[in-house]
């Protein structure tokens, strides 16, 4: 007698479902993909950036260096910076000679000359007098992110503090007038003057810097803030059992 039999097939019951992703592939793949794309994206644009500015520099450097003098000649391969320390290392020396005696006197006696040039002496002076205000210590300048109304009443826009107003438009108003730039958006570099009375601007709390990335961004990126007037919530604690 056979005794062996055929293994019976095993039922599944029907109480247990089958287990199956909540999420589907595709969209799975595309959150990896975007989220990837949020860290290369940022890193890959700002290395392009540096690289092409520093190729820049470094092209128009070398390309005012005669051949014989330019020890890129002699390299079998290109040193990548070279121009850049080129230029940091000439403006440095025109530093130097120029806070000495004789070097005020060489520019002194540029200036002279410049000053009797028609156009030019007009573009040198409003140039020198941009860099002696933006670079000094004391400035003031671009330091103070202002909240104001432009182009009309009820729309608010972000503007940097370039400085008091001083002048005939000062003379010709009758508040304290200050001078305020309006960048454009993204490209912060444009942007428009205006002259407004103290109390028609709102100072932020922002830095400069979280300004021009709010500005760049188009508003997607908002610097974090922090009500520092309004009073400190204190965590709820349970009642004492009676």
């Amino acid at each position: 007698m056979n005794t062996s039999s055929s293994p019976k097939p095993i039922r599944t019951p029907k109480n247990i479902k089958r287990v199956e992703f909540t999420t589907p592939l595709s969209k799975r793949l595309r959150n990896y993909f975007f989220a990837g794309l949020l860290v290369t994206a940022p890193i890959s644009i700002t290395l392009y950036a540096a690289w092409a500015i520093l190729d820049f520099i470094d092209n128009f450097i070398s390309g005012l260096i005669p051949a014989p003098y330019n020890p890129l000649t002699y390299l079998p391969v290109t040193v990548p910076g070279f121009g850049i320390a080129i230029l940091i290392t000439a403006v440095t020396l025109i530093g130097f000679l120029t806070a000495n005696f004789l070097g005020r006197i060489f520019i002194n006696w540029g200036e002279r000359i410049v000053a009797r040039m028609p156009v030019v002496r007009s573009i040198y002076s409003a140039l020198k007098q941009i860099f002696e205000t933006v670079l000094s210590d004391k400035t003031q300048s671009f330091r103070e992110v202002v909240l104001l109304e432009y182009p009309r009443r009820e729309m608010w826009t972000l503007g940097f503090v370039i400085g008091k107003t001083y002048g005939e438009v000062q003379e010709k108003t009758k508040s304290e007038m200050l001078n305020i730039y309006i960048p454009t958006t993204p490209n912060p570099t444009s942007g428009y003057l205006v002259f407004l009375a103290r109390k028609e601007i709102k100072t932020l709390e922002m830095t400069v810097e979280d300004a021009l990335k709010m500005i760049i961004s188009g508003g997607i990126v908002t610097p974090e803030y922090v009500n520092k007037k309004s009073p400190a919530v204190e965590p709820s604690t349970k009642a004492d059992a009676n």
